[in-house]
């Protein structure tokens, strides 16, 4: 089916399924901020979902905003400003050696703080803020209990103001009038149907992670055979808009890695994220000791979690369910993982190892509620993927693997490692013998955005604004670089209000302002 279409190509080839003032495509953080804001200025919204739930990869996400000037810094006493952010946000991004996007850059730091407060009033509750290098101030905000807070906030939000949701409803095609965005067609209970757009069309339907044509192409052939973290992100938006001309900013970057499985449920895991138990939550989170805490918050953790790779540079090893290490765990493993048994693996460390990652900036992960968890909270709260033991053979036995063979690894790395001694990576030859896993290689999302403008609007063929079509959040980055936790959440949001406030503008005036409206 082609991504674009002319009304009258499809006309009596669908049914009618209504006008509404701005369609937003995708139920993820991005699509909610969009349809809520739309609504809220008095436009009849509609938002399609191509899942059967809403939450996007937001509610599979790690679930921290960054941000200043928040009443959780002015407690603490925290001075701080959107132009100490921006210098600090350019100095994660400095890695990436990419010209990235300044105006886009300057456009999240200058409006998420707005954005944060807009996302407490909707019900979301945060701990924090806590410290993240190199921030020199501390700005990272998680939410409280889990990242399923923001679509369960967010729906009941954007349900109450009356926006019309569909799910199970994916966007199949654009609909053009004159060069123009009028509508799209999705399928909804297995039929075409048509929907037209007074104001614009806001495409906020993630990123290609899912994708695997879209991964060898943009990324490297050898994340192919990937697995990513939400299987409905497929690139629709991308597609669409590449029919139309348009074009894919860094499509190289992307969130990949080692993952843990998320935690088994405990039974008030499956309690609803009310404002009433998020508040407990972190008020236990403020004033109990962790071992409590931590406990409590590891139960209702959903997420696939990223484990450190600082373990690695400082001399973790990562051994298959033979008792092989396969690779060199400094660099990207994709490849290698792909290719070991149930494309699984164990991180390896000895006893000193083990003690070092007590915390902050030695951690295991990163997690919603504490932030940064230690070997200790692994070693209490996540029995099921922690594993110790005195002896190697002992080790071998509780995971499964050929006691000779990891002993062999072991022997073979210890002796290489003595031949060629190198600051952060020691022998491991102390017990107690860790092994945490198993972990699985998973793509998270890519930041590969379609090109827009100042409003968010679309570019198509020569980079020229494609009239009432707009992108936001993964589909919209437009270039920008997000480096650090925080700020992808941040933008999400962030860019879904402004892009709805343009597609809504759009209702009532032809002619758009140059400045446009601002949140």
């Amino acid at each position: 089916m082609d991504a674009v279409r002319t009304a009258p190509a499809v006309a009596g080839a669908r049914r009618d399924g209504g006008t509404f003032d701005v369609i937003v495509v995708g139920a993820g953080g991005a699509g909610l901020a969009a349809a809520i804001e739309a609504q809220s200025l008095g436009r009849s919204t509609l938002l399609l979902e191509k899942a059967e739930k809403i939450g996007g990869t937001t509610g599979r996400s790690v679930g921290s905003v960054a941000a200043t000037n928040t009443s959780h810094q002015i407690r603490k006493g925290i001075k701080d400003s959107p132009e100490e952010h921006l210098r600090d946000l350019g100095a994660f991004n400095a890695k990436l050696n990419l010209p990235g996007n300044p105006v886009f850059a300057r456009m999240l730091v200058e409006n998420v703080p707005d954005t944060f407060r807009w996302l407490e009033e909707s019900g979301l509750e945060f701990f924090g803020p806590m410290t993240e290098l190199p921030h020199r101030k501390q700005r990272m905000h998680n939410v409280i209990p889990d990242s399923r807070a923001y679509p369960f906030h967010l729906g009941r939000r954007a349900r109450k103001l009356g926006v019309d949701i569909r799910t199970a409803a994916p966007v199949e095609e654009l609909i053009l009038e004159d060069g123009r965005v009028v509508g799209v067609v999705a399928t909804i209970a297995g039929r075409a149907t048509a929907f037209r757009a007074r104001g614009g069309v806001v495409l906020s339907c993630g990123d290609y992670s899912a994708d695997g044509k879209s991964r060898a192409r943009h990324i490297s052939p050898t994340m192919a055979n990937v697995t990513p973290v939400n299987p409905y992100n497929t690139g629709d938006g991308h597609r669409m808009v590449e029919a139309l001309g348009g074009r894919i900013i860094n499509g190289h970057l992307h969130l990949s890695g080692l993952r843990f499985p998320p935690p088994p449920p405990k039974w008030y895991s499956r309690i609803p994220p009310y404002r009433p138990v998020a508040r407990f939550m972190r008020w236990a989170l403020e004033n109990l000791p962790g071992v409590v805490t931590n406990r409590l918050i590891t139960g209702f953790l959903t997420t696939v979690l990223v484990p450190s790779y600082k373990m690695f540079h400082e001399g973790a090893i990562l051994v298959n369910a033979r008792g092989e290490r396969f690779t060199d765990e400094t660099r990207d493993s994709a490849a290698e993982m792909g290719a070991q048994p149930d494309q699984k693996a164990y991180i390896l460390l000895d006893g000193p190892l083990a003690r070092k990652f007590s915390g902050y900036p030695y951690y295991v992960s990163t997690a919603s509620g504490f932030s940064y968890a230690s070997m200790e909270d692994y070693r209490q709260n996540r029995k099921d993927i922690f594993h110790e033991a005195p002896t190697l053979a002992g080790l071998a036995g509780q995971i499964g693997v050929p006691a000779a063979a990891l002993e062999q690894t072991l022997a073979t790395l210890n002796a290489e490692r003595a031949r060629d001694p190198k600051p952060g990576r020691p022998e491991l030859k102390e017990g107690p013998y860790v092994a945490l896993g198993p972990v699985r290689y998973y793509i998270n999302f890519t930041d590969g955005g379609l090109a827009v403008n100042e409003r968010l609007e679309v570019l198509g063929a020569g980079d020229r604004p494609v009239p009432g079509l707009y992108a936001a959040g993964l589909t919209g980055m437009g270039g920008v670089l997000l480096e650090g936790h925080g700020h992808h959440l941040g933008w999400v949001f962030t860019s879904g209000r402004i892009a709805a406030r343009h597609a809504a503008y759009r209702v009532t005036t032809a002619d758009l302002p140059e400045a446009g409206p601002a949140l």
